[in-house]
């Protein structure tokens, strides 16, 4: 067993599972030892080296299986009943158990080397379509942090991409609505989309357009109902350079965070509240890009619905305005890992959603720091 299992199963549980072969083969010679001649230990025997085989070696597995024979052998030679029926019965079950557990052993093992290609072949996924962001882009300090709902997968409906652009830095966070290969398809073309027009075009509305026309086109050649009616929500920013203002369009998702240098948390909720991408056939409208100040110090915050909507054993939404306010940061780095960590305190480690969180803060400088929206 892996590192990783290990961890699922906790040191103390771990330990126990290790020793539980050979406990179940020593309590069976001293079982045998101490009954009458009526009762027999060859299930425990039997039992341990098919409890060995998921968690163990081949060899270990073979180990156990040799030392369980020894067992049932050693007690009837003690006994003067070696050659009675009932022990070449009893010696058959256990070698036939034995086997079993090999076969058992050798299956695990085929697949435990599958899985974990599959996770190497998700990891580099992972990278390619949503790479970690350097920690300091145009300026700005930046932190990126992706958790998946599902155990052992590495990517899933939720993006986020930076970028530095001859316009300033640029950014997304979005959500994809729908799971599995045709969710992170969607956002390898959203990816794909936003790289190459943020640096085209010369405006954040510009920006949106493409994306929006580029997710509709996805969504149509879809031959799926369900899969026509793929829509993603996203925000996009913009920081022109020099750091002081970021522009933003919001399609239709949760609103971001801005922590100032004092703690004070504010939210950027859209002016007018706009559809998600690529779903201009229910009504469209000119994407405008409201502007808010990035003062020095401050942080952007932004997220998916898993972050908001993660709920506990009540049913009780989690609102991370809440938590956020009033602390300090070193970096958006130590923002997000916090804030994640209050995630898990709060649904008891579990989640039914992916998460994506995306910070970039502008170095703090001397100065008075601003609060409020811009004009």
């Amino acid at each position: 067993m892996g590192q990783q299992e290990q961890q699922h199963l906790g040191l103390g549980t771990w330990r126990f599972v290790r020793t539980l072969p050979v406990l179940m083969i020593v309590g069976g010679v001293v079982f045998d030892a101490l009954t009458p001649p009526m009762f027999t230990a060859a299930p425990m025997f039997a039992a341990a080296p098919l409890f060995a085989a998921p968690f163990f070696s081949w060899i270990a597995t073979l180990l156990t299986g040799i030392a369980a024979l020894a067992g049932v052998i050693g007690l009837h030679y003690a006994k003067r009943t070696l050659f009675e029926p009932t022990t070449y019965t009893e010696v058959i079950t256990v070698v036939t158990v034995s086997g079993l557990a090999l076969l058992i052993n050798w299956v695990i093992q085929r697949s435990s080397e599958r899985l974990a290609s599959a996770r190497v072949i998700a990891e580099a996924a992972q990278r390619a379509v949503l790479p970690t962001p350097a920690e300091d882009i145009g300026g700005l300090r930046v932190a990126a942090r992706y958790e998946a709902a599902v155990a052992d997968a590495f990517i899933g409906g939720d993006l986020f991409a930076v970028q530095e652009t001859p316009h300033g830095v640029r950014l997304v966070v979005g959500d994809v609505r729908g799971k599995g290969l045709g969710a992170v398809e969607t956002v390898a073309v959203a990816i794909g989309a936003f790289r190459e027009a943020a640096e085209q075009e010369s405006s954040l509305e510009g920006v949106t357009q493409r994306l929006e026309r580029a997710l509709t086109r996805e969504a149509n050649r879809r031959e799926s109902l369900d899969a026509k009616e793929t829509f993603t929500t996203a925000v996009l920013a913009e920081i022109p350079r020099g750091g002081g203002i970021v522009r933003m369009v919001n399609r239709g998702h949760p609103e971001p965070l801005m922590l100032y240098a004092d703690g004070l948390l504010e939210g950027l909720p859209p002016t007018e509240p706009a559809l998600p991408l690529s779903m201009g056939d229910l009504g469209s409208w000119p994407d405008r890009a409201e502007e808010y100040p990035l003062p020095p110090g401050a942080t952007l915050l932004l997220y998916t619905d898993g972050l908001s909507e993660a709920r506990n054993g009540a049913g009780t939404f989690y609102d991370p305005a809440v938590w956020l306010a009033g602390r300090q940061f070193v970096g958006p780095g130590e923002l997000l890992d916090a804030l994640l960590d209050d995630v898990r305190r709060h649904t008891g480690g579990g989640s039914f959603d992916d998460m994506a969180l995306l910070a970039l803060a502008r170095p703090a400088e001397g100065g008075a720091v601003r609060r409020g929206r811009g004009p």
